[in-house]
């Protein structure tokens, strides 16, 4: 698995590569089918529906519609993936995907982009800060927040045959590329992608070039952090974040979701209850945000690389 350095790599949404990847997939599985709710050019399912027009549905303004739909062809034997956006969905259809998707445990792969606040100018109505929480409390559900390009194909692929439903989180705005063609995502597995002793960052989406980029510079103050892309928030993988307490004595975590049930509070549940060590969660501290351009939203709200180290310093001198 190559990574490149933070100031080499290039950027690119993620929406971008699932839309991408969708064609891939659809190409060699005629049981694939999308649908979106009057967003097929800002979720990139447009790709999808140039290349297979006889198996993607627009559903209007109308996303509970668009759950029960999915839901139906999921007992059909298809396997649908619904997009919109995440204030939409789950936002706007918890409860129809909650009943018809997540309690009979039905195939459906739920994708919505334009999650967190680095939607920017958009402003606070469309910034979900609360789509992770609400997605991984529901029983069957699978929640996968992909790094960058590369790992959102990856993860396409990966949850095409999952049994369940699984609620897939990426963004509108391009983010740096953080691995090579050589990576492969594991659903349910953490991937180390910086060694470290004195410290754990555990981060997921955009967090974890962020976090990638204050490992480099605590190293040039002599502290060696190891870096977690804790892709997949559910099923959390347990035994990476239990060795990265015991090994390292120290945990932040990173994320660009509201630091009240996200990857903070589910890296703390297991903590609690397997390795209390000193930590720290990095991200939107239980407060809405306002428009403005992504980076300085970011900054404004304590979600850069600057922030990350303060916070590892933090726990360290605890």
């Amino acid at each position: 698995m190559s990574i490149r350095l933070v100031r080499e790599r290039p950027q690119k949404a993620t929406r971008d590569a699932y839309g991408e990847a969708l064609v891939e997939v659809g190409r060699e599985r005629p049981e694939v089918v999308v649908l979106t709710g009057d967003l097929r050019d800002s979720t990139r399912t447009e790709f999808f529906a140039k290349a297979f027009p006889d198996r993607f549905f627009e559903v209007g303004i109308a996303e509970q519609n668009m759950a029960g739909i999915a839901a139906g062809l999921a007992t059909c034997g298809y396997i649908p993936f619904m997009s919109s956006f995440a204030v939409f969905s789950p936002g706007r259809n918890f409860d129809q995907i909650r009943v018809l998707i997540a309690q009979p445990a039905l195939p459906v792969k739920i994708v919505s982009t334009h999650a967190g606040i680095t939607v920017g100018e958009d402003g606070i109505s469309a910034q979900a800060i609360e789509d992770i929480a609400l997605m991984r409390a529901l029983p069957n559900m699978g929640v996968v927040v992909p790094a960058d390009a590369t790992e959102t194909r990856q993860v396409v692929r990966a949850i095409v045959d999952l049994p369940g439903p699984v609620y897939v989180r990426l963004g509108r705005s391009p983010v740096p590329v953080v691995f090579g063609d050589d990576y492969v995502f594991q659903y349910g597995k953490a991937s180390k992608v910086r060694e470290g002793s004195d410290a754990t960052v555990i981060a997921c989406g955009i967090m974890v070039a962020e976090a990638l980029e204050a490992a480099e510079a605590l190293a040039g103050e002599g502290i060696e952090v190891r870096v977690l892309n804790m892709a997949t928030i559910k099923p959390l993988d347990v035994e990476a974040v239990v060795a990265a307490a015991t090994e390292t004595g120290a945990v932040v975590t990173a994320e660009e979701h509201n630091v009240l049930g996200g990857l903070g509070s589910a890296v703390a549940e297991v903590l609690a209850e397997h390795a209390p060590v000193p930590m720290r969660r990095v991200g939107i501290q239980d407060t809405n945000a306002e428009s403005g351009s992504p980076r300085d939203l970011m900054e404004k709200y304590g979600l850069t690389s600057r922030h990350i180290a303060i916070a590892v310093k933090e726990v360290l001198r605890r």
